[in-house]
C-alpha cells in the first residue's frame, strides 16, 4: 500500500507540472486555433532564469518574480514578431513557427547558461513529509498548490471577467469579435503573456524536484501537449486533469513495469485519445466553427 502511495505521490507531483504546461496550451488554443510548441520552453525558462538571477545574489522571490515576467516578456515578443505577421497563414504554418521559436529558444538558452544541470533551493526545505509509509517533499506541495490555484485563477478569468469572455469569443469567431469592438491584437498579446508566465511558474515550482537544463522544454511540451489532448483541447477543466492522468500514467507505470517505458505512456496516450475520442474527456463534441 505505502509503495502505490509512493508512486501516487510522484505521479501527482509531475502530474501537477504537466497541468500546468497544458494550461498554458489550452490559452493559447483558445485565442487563436494554434497549439504552441514553444510552451515547454517557457518552463526551461523559468527554472534557468531563477537559477541564474539567485546565484547572482537576488533572493529567491524576486528570482521568480523576476523569471516569470522575463519569460512573459518573451512570450508576448514571440507573439509580435513570429506569430502575428504571419496571421491568416494556414494553422500548421503557424503551429511550424512555434517549433522554430522553440528551437531558437533551446539554443540561446544553451549559449547563455550553458549545458550543465541547474537547481536552486526548495521553498519550504527537503525534509519529507511522511504519509501512511510514503514520503512527499514539501515543494511538492508547491507545485500541486500552483496548479491548483492557476486553474481556479483561469476559471474565474475566463467565466466571470469581460476581458476571458473577450478571449473566448476571439477564439470563436475572430472577424465578429473585432466587428463588436474586441481588440483582437491585445487579446492574443495577453494570451501569449499569461501562457509564457504559466510555464515558467511551472518551470520556478518544479526546478528544485527536477532540475533544469537547456533542454528539458521538448518533454514539458510534448507532455502537456498530451495532458491537453486527453482533456480536451481548449478545456481548462481537462487540461487540469488531463494533465494530472498522464503523471499518474507515467509514475505507475515507472513503477509497476519499467522507468524505460514511462516516457512512451504520454505518446500512447495521445494516439489512443486521438483514435477513440478526439475530442479528448472534457472537450467540445463538435470542431465546426459557425
Amino acid at each position: 500500500m505505502s509503495e502505490l502511495l509512493q508512486f501516487l505521490f510522484s505521479g501527482v507531483t509531475v502530474g501537477a507540472v504537466y497541468a500546468l504546461v497544458a494550461l498554458g496550451f489550452t490559452i493559447i488554443y483558445n485565442a487563436s486555433d494554434v497549439v504552441n510548441f514553444a510552451q515547454g520552453e517557457f518552463v526551461m525558462l523559468g527554472g534557468m532564469i531563477t537559477f541564474a538571477a539567485h546565484a547572482a545574489g537576488l533572493p529567491l522571490p524576486l528570482a521568480a518574480i523576476l523569471a516569470i515576467g522575463l519569460s512573459a516578456a518573451l512570450g508576448v515578443a514571440m507573439n509580435k514578431l513570429a506569430v502575428e505577421p504571419a496571421r491568416g497563414a494556414p494553422v500548421v504554418s503557424l503551429i511550424i513557427i512555434t517549433i522554430g521559436a522553440s528551437i531558437f529558444i533551446q539554443g540561446a538558452a544553451q549559449i547563455v547558461f550553458g549545458k550543465q544541470i541547474h537547481s536552486f533551493p526548495a521553498f519550504s526545505g527537503d525534509a519529507p513529509i511522511r504519509v501512511a509509509g510514503a514520503t512527499i517533499l514539501p515543494q511538492s506541495l508547491w507545485v500541486i498548490g500552483g496548479a491548483v490555484a492557476v486553474f481556479i485563477a483561469l476559471w474565474l478569468f475566463f467565466t466571470r471577467t469581460l476581458l476571458g469572455r473577450a478571449v473566448l469569443a476571439t477564439s470563436n469567431n475572430r472577424l465578429a469579435a473585432q466587428l463588436v469592438g474586441i481588440n483582437t491584437n491585445f487579446v492574443m498579446t495577453l494570451s501569449f503573456a499569461l501562457s509564457a508566465g504559466i510555464g515558467a511558474l511551472a518551470g520556478v515550482l518544479a526546478t528544485p524536484i527536477t532540475l533544469t537544463a537547456y533542454n528539458v522544454g521538448i518533454a514539458f511540451a510534448l507532455k502537456g501537449f498530451a495532458g491537453a489532448m486527453l482533456g480536451g483541447m481548449g478545456n481548462p477543466k481537462g487540461a487540469l486533469v488531463g494533465g494530472f492522468s498522464i503523471g499518474l500514467i507515467e509514475a505507475l507505470t515507472a513503477g509497476y513495469l519499467s522507468s524505460t517505458y514511462k516516457d512512451a505512456a504520454a505518446f500512447v496516450v495521445i494516439l489512443a485519445v486521438l483514435f477513440l475520442m478526439p475530442q479528448g474527456l472534457f472537450g467540445r463534441k463538435s470542431t465546426d466553427r459557425v
